[in-house]
């Protein structure tokens, strides 16, 4: 196809078709998008071809993941969670290098080209990594976080390894030395920047930004954007750019608000990743190396995690945090294929290479999806023989020690929201308020929790621990808002009992048939004690509220 919206039609239209068989086998949807790439590309249908219109969408798309993980990476985990994921990241590079190299050593290819198959060997997939841990709900997990961390010392390694590849390549202007130092100081000059930034500035306006919902989210984007092109300017990918951008949100309590709104965009964006993905795989090359490639293969999907289990063992974490972590590290990066065709580029490594690298990429990242998928199930199998990996007193991280346990959540504080907010609070009831109105939620007479939420976000459920919930009740009379918080609750398993707002009798019909445990008409419920009054007769304070 010539045009590229015609491409991207046929693109999406092969997509939707292979995420649909994927979800009909109860395979992983990644899988199939991987496998719709493949299909689309030169080597199969030739519908389309890697161009620079996906290659954008495509990063794109992972600018805006790495932007929505920056979001929930508060400063002060990277603090608790650091020495870990340095040592695990580190120590998990440095142990696939080496034991790497000998193996490809074996296999019969020179110095160099082991070289670089090794190193390209070390490095996971942050992006895919993400997506499924997001998938799973897992990101915000202690597993989670602790392979976010690591993951990102890998990037770190990454930049590096391709400074090293220019620099002996005879392309760079300067000696390895002084590349290597100015990078040290563009990076640390960035995250200075970014520190003051998300310290004295964010807070100030997004403060002012959250007045208006859609300004609030179309300057988030601008700044991911902005911080990205600076990266790039600096010597540093675009991903790493909107990562620190989302970082320097993650301490406003408007973070969850923006993901929430960003997470359907980032779905979408994310799909020409895996086609893009899928159409550089040189399937015919490939295959040429593939009793090496299922070799290599195994040692990452068996080898990366056996290491960073025995890592965070010695620093005390449970068998179970350790093992779930280290599935992430169990396939190679994105980044490795782009470093095999650096070396490529510099006349370094031939074909074969590039084809070995590809096979591995193919073999681990898909196997490895389906091992993080079902990694309770495995774990479970598995539990008797990872013992000796675990301390006999492991240490414990709850990192959701201070998350509230309400048993009321109320959501939006309008006159009606507000009104039951302080008679709960005056009963002595653990109540958390919900609210899109940035003054609510730095309002401190209220002694209770009060969160920046959006009603309309489908994850809002996700963000309070609903375990000793009674009621959640909506204070806002939007009829469509309400259907749709009916369904996300009813969807992320709350079986509480659920308490709605509405304006007329027709938007009761419509909520009590859409699973309303209780329907209130609060103008209505308001009008009875006047009437009562103007009339001479005393109020009845039991009145029907849903009339």
């Amino acid at each position: 196809m010539d045009g590229i919206f015609e491409q991207v039609a046929a693109v999406l239209a092969v997509c939707v078709a292979a995420g649909a068989l994927a979800m009909l086998l109860r395979q992983p949807l990644i899988v199939g998008l991987i496998a719709a790439g493949i299909a689309v590309g030169p080597e199969a249908l030739g519908l389309v071809e890697s161009t620079s219109e996906i290659e954008l969408l495509a990063k794109i798309g992972i600018s805006l993941l790495l932007f929505v993980v920056g979001l929930k990476l508060d400063v002060r985990l990277v603090r608790r969670l650091g020495p870990v994921a340095l040592a695990t990241g580190l120590g998990q590079v440095a142990f696939t290098s080496i034991i790497g190299f000998l193996i490809v050593i074996a296999l019969g290819f020179d110095v160099v080209p082991a070289l670089y198959i090794a190193v390209a060997l070390t490095f996971s997939s942050t992006i895919i990594i993400v997506k499924l841990l997001t998938d799973k709900r897992e990101l915000d997990h202690l597993h989670g976080r602790i392979a976010l961390g690591f993951l990102i010392v890998q990037d770190i390694c990454v930049v590096l390894a391709m400074i090293v590849i220019t620099a002996t390549g005879g392309n760079g202007e300067g000696t390895l030395a002084s590349e290597i130092l100015g990078v040290v100081v563009r990076g640390i000059g960035l995250l200075a920047f970014i520190g003051l930034f998300g310290r004295y500035v964010a807070p100030r306006v997004t403060h002012l930004l959250a007045r208006n919902s859609e300004l609030l989210v179309l300057a988030a984007v601008s700044w991911a954007v902005l911080v990205a092109a600076v990266s790039i300017l600096l010597g540093f990918s675009e991903e790493g750019g909107a990562f620190l951008a989302g970082m320097s949100l993650a301490s406003t309590p408007y973070r969850e608000a923006i993901s929430g709104r960003l997470s359907t965009l980032r779905d979408f964006l994310l799909v020409f990743f895996f086609i893009e993905l899928g159409t550089t795989f040189e399937l015919s090359t490939a295959l040429d190396q593939l009793g090496a490639a299922l070799l290599l293969s195994a040692f990452v999907l068996i080898g990366n995690p056996i290491i960073v289990m025995i890592i965070m063992g010695v620093m005390g974490y449970r068998k179970k945090v350790s093992f779930k972590a280290g599935l992430t590290v169990a396939q190679i990066s994105e980044f490795s294929l782009i470093l095999i065709a650096l070396g490529a580029a510099q006349g370094q490594v031939g074909s074969e290479v590039v084809g070995l690298v590809t096979a591995v990429g193919l073999v681990t990242i898909g196997v490895s999806t389906y091992m993080i998928y079902g990694s309770d199930a495995i774990y479970e199998r598995l539990e008797p023989v990872l013992r000796p990996f675990e301390r006999k007193q492991p240490k414990t991280l709850d990192l959701d020690e201070e998350a509230p346990e309400p048993e009321y959540v109320i959501i939006g504080l309008g006159r009606f929201g507000t009104t039951l907010l302080e008679e709960l609070q005056e009963r002595g009831d653990d109540v958390l308020a919900i609210d899109f109105d940035p003054r609510s939620v730095q309002d401190t007479r209220w002694q209770i929790p009060v969160i920046y939420g959006d009603a309309s976000d489908p994850d809002l459920p996700e963000r309070v621990n609903l375990s000793r919930t009674r009621w959640v009740i909506s204070s806002l009379r939007d009829l469509d808002t309400n259907l749709h918080l009916l369904d996300a609750f009813r969807y992320h398993g709350y079986d509480g009992r659920i308490a709605v707002a509405a304006e007329d009798e027709d938007a009761v019909e419509w909520l009590d048939a859409a699973g309303a445990d209780l329907v209130v008409r609060p103008l209505h419920v308001a009008a009875k004690p006047m009437l009562a009054l103007l009339h001479g007769e005393e109020p009845t304070p039991d009145a029907d509220l849903s009339d």
